[in-house]
């Protein structure tokens, strides 16, 4: 017979769970408070145990570290209600299974959760994690915080709960978002993502709101946005801190209220969207700042998934080169030289940027040999030997940048000569590339020159601040 210990400081609580459990032929134990628990430990055995996070006593998660200390194959639910949530989302952090929001919403939902973890407790997440994210193309490895990571976002996306994911440009957020949303209840529905800082504000409130004919110039016939097409699934919005003060209050009222409006319509819609935002600033320091409003910030933050950079994750590298190298089916392989060269890279554009690169690589080395060296790759890793953090523009200043665009100018030539068929769009790529690294080149040469004055540097290169954050952050 299955043992589950319940431990609540309210008696209804503990009457209701101890009568439902009873009656499915488990053994009930019951605990009133922390001291309850503290004198039972010695003796104490169970399979199962229901925690409440506020005790009068005792923390929840003091009880629960405990447990996991003296019974280490126990499982564990959180119970807690909306305003700990993020103390729930902790639990599971320090281990908990699962947790569970009071009052109850449905006991079917309860009794299926407690079967379940009973039935599958030595099934092991990994597995269901391993085969979604090879589905979705997200780069897991062997990192232990990238496990850490996935297993926490897997536990909570089946949660209605909103989603903050920190993490530097090209590093897989949006990938991530993917993973939330196809491992949530909301599959089978739309995951939409929008870019808020790739437009303008209006542009941004239509998309997001939609608008009716004749709403604004141009406007020729009504558009529904995406709150209304992505009803009962995920909206995804990417580089949220580039949003407007005014998008961020229109924002706010719809994620607390559900109801929004189209421009130029009165009518109040309502929308039942799952919120997975991102951001590679820190959204803390923008509140701060006053560029970003702590409200906003707080609907947000519920839980807060942070993706460590590839330069954190260097023993995974050598994997992710043999998973490009296997995805564009290339008979090829890494010298052991250019694999160190790899390794040493500083990654300023994470994932993204090792995709790019072995790509290039490949296209360069076919029909040529089948071992690329470091003559393959591009110039900013052949002579990049410090692992120090720094910014792509930055490693492409001065005579960086020369190399840089004579190794661009190579390789262009090779293709311009080459005989063989050539892919367009490859070459196009290849071009927006040149334009990108280029323009965060000057952006940060001019930076400099003006002491680090954004303003001034966006006057003196004739475009808008909101520009020069998008040429600094968002491309790669």
């Amino acid at each position: 017979m299955k043992e589950i210990l319940i431990i609540d400081d309210e008696p209804e609580i503990r009457n209701f769970l101890s009568y439902l459990l009873s009656q499915k032929g488990y053994q009930v134990t019951l605990c009133k408070s922390g001291r309850d628990f503290e004198q039972l430990l010695p003796e104490l055995t169970a399979d199962l145990a229901m925690i409440d996070v506020k005790l009068p006593d005792a923390s929840g998660l003091d009880i629960l570290k405990q447990l996991k200390q003296a019974m280490p194959h126990c499982i564990t639910i959180i119970m807690t209600g909306y305003s700990t949530v993020k103390t729930a989302v902790e639990a599971i952090k320090l281990g908990a299974n699962d947790y569970i929001e009071k009052p109850f919403d449905s006991i079917d939902e309860l009794e299926a959760l407690l079967d379940h973890l009973l039935d599958h407790h030595h099934t092991p997440y990994s597995h269901d994690i391993q085969l979604l994210a090879d589905k979705l193309g997200l780069m897991v490895g062997d990192s232990k915080e990238m496990h850490h990571l996935l297993t926490l976002a897997y536990k909570i996306a089946g949660k209605n709960i909103n989603v903050l994911i920190e993490g530097e440009t090209g590093s897989g957020k949006d990938v991530l978002a993917s993973f939330i949303h196809h491992a949530s209840h909301r599959s089978d529905y739309p995951f939409i993502a929008i870019n808020c800082g790739a437009l303008s504000e209006s542009l941004l409130e239509s998309e997001l709101f939609g608008h009716e004919k004749g709403a604004f110039t141009g406007a020729v016939k009504e558009r529904k946005g995406v709150f209304e097409i992505a009803d009962k699934g995920t909206l995804f919005l990417d580089e949220i801190a580039e949003a407007s003060p005014a998008t961020q209050v229109k924002l706010l009222r719809t994620i607390e209220t559900g109801e929004y409006m189209r421009i130029g319509d009165e009518a109040l819609r309502r929308t039942n969207t799952r919120i997975i935002a991102a951001s590679h600033a820190d959204l803390a320091a923008a509140v701060k700042e006053n560029t970003f409003r702590e409200d906003l910030l707080y609907r947000l933050d519920v839980v807060k998934l942070t993706i460590p950079p590839l330069r954190e994750r260097k023993q995974d590298i050598p994997l992710f080169v043999y998973h490009f190298l296997k995805m564009h089916n290339a008979s090829l392989s890494f010298s052991d030289e250019a694999i160190e060269l790899l390794v040493k890279y500083a990654w300023p554009g994470n994932i993204r940027e090792l995709s790019n690169v072995i790509k290039r690589a490949v296209t360069l080395a076919e029909d040529e040999t089948v071992t690329i060296t470091p003559h393959y790759l591009p110039e900013k890793i052949k002579i990049s030997s410090s692992p120090a953090k720094e910014s792509p523009a930055e490693q492409l200043e001065g005579s960086v940048l020369e190399s840089y665009l004579e190794q661009w100018t190579e390789e262009m030539l090779r293709l311009w000569k080459n005989e063989r068929e050539i892919i367009l769009d490859d070459v196009l790529l290849h071009v927006k590339e040149l334009e990108v690294e280029v323009g965060k080149a000057l952006v940060t040469k001019t930076i400099k020159e003006t002491m680090g004055n954004r303003k001034a540097a966006a006057e003196k290169l004739k475009i808008s601040t909101r520009q020069l954050r998008y040429l600094l952050s968002e491309k790669n």
